[in-house]
């Protein structure tokens, strides 16, 4: 698709409209010289909507390819309202926020806005499927599901993110998610889950932690889930079980140095000490997904608390959206 009206949907909370045009004019006379002039309309997001309205008005006002400048919310609000819309219009990242977490899956230059906007502008797309969560809390659904494009789930990883001092996340980036480890840990009690869905026999299990991904690494080069394709129409779920809480501590310290600090410290690390996991730990592909749980547990996606539910439906959307 050739880009002729660039929607560009920004989270005025993590930057400057006068620093993303900047960048955006950098890229424009690297890549578009001697092009057509390309149109370009600027949507901002608010506290009362992370960016569904913002992009909606980017696709009414013509845009071939929507930018989604801002943090993860940011970028799952655009991909959630293209992939629900259906929406012909392709969509481009330039990562704003801490955890980035599709812009690292997707190879997305980080800290450097420009760079950023060169890919979107001229990047090849490339399907992207999309996984879709619905909640319910003492059994009732409100209707609404969430998309998510990379990880969704309850357990420590949820609890990582709720137990996150934002401050901290604001001077220490990704680390500070290693810091919430211990209180993730005390916060995340064993209880009784039912898993049920399509070519899924139904079983009864104990779990701490659920997590369901489309993309398989985390802050900082961690890759929790290393077989999953966010192109191959499946979603890949990980359940820790009651007798692996020892073995998600052994992993989370694994994922944290092999596969972050000891690779920022020593690159060449080997490959194949970047995907260790718990041996207890419980990994199935699926296409849908119902999880009951025995009592309320707080609901992630893509970095974003949901708050508590005690039923999630999931299913997934194949290349649901056109990403660069």
């Amino acid at each position: 698709m050739s880009t002729g009206h660039v929607g560009i949907v920004w989270n005025p909370s993590k930057t400057s409209r006068y620093e993303l045009e900047n960048a955006l004019e950098k890229a424009f006379e690297r890549v578009l010289t001697g092009t057509a002039e390309v149109r370009v309309s600027w949507h901002e997001t608010g506290e009362d909507d992370p960016g569904l309205g913002a992009a909606r008005g980017a696709v009414e006002a013509g845009a071939d390819v929507v930018l989604a400048a801002g943090g993860d919310g940011t970028v799952r609000a655009v991909a959630e309202h293209l992939a629900e819309s259906g929406a012909r219009a392709e969509l481009g990242i330039i990562p704003l926020g801490t955890g980035n977490l599709l812009a690292r899956n997707l190879g997305v230059p980080l800290k450097d806005l420009t760079a950023a906007f060169e890919r979107a502008l001229t990047g090849e797309a490339i399907p992207l499927d999309i996984g879709w969560a619905r909640l319910a809390v003492d059994g009732e659904t409100d209707g609404k599901r969430y998309a998510f494009a990379v990880m969704a789930g309850f357990g420590i990883d949820a609890h990582m993110i709720t137990e996150t001092d934002d401050d901290l996340k604001d001077r220490a980036g990704w680390l500070a998610y290693v810091e919430s480890l211990g209180r993730a840990l005390s916060a995340s009690e064993v209880i009784d889950i039912r898993l049920s869905g399509q070519n899924l026999e139904p079983s009864d299990e104990q779990a701490h932690t659920l997590l369901i991904g489309n993309c398989g690494s985390l802050q900082g080069g961690m890759t929790l889930l290393p077989d999953a394709d966010p192109s191959d129409g499946e979603l890949d779920l990980l359940v820790l079980s009651a007798d692996s809480i020892p073995g998600w501590a052994d992993t989370m310290r694994n994922l944290v140095w092999d596969n972050g600090l000891r690779r920022l410290l020593s690159p060449s690390s080997s490959d194949e000490d970047q995907a260790k996991s718990s041996d207890s730990a419980t990994h199935r592909r699926i296409t849908e997904l119902t999880v009951e749980l025995d009592e309320p547990r707080v609901f992630e996606v893509d970095g974003d608390a949901l708050g508590e539910t005690s039923r999630v439906e999931i299913s997934v959307q194949p290349g649901a959206v056109q990403v660069r």
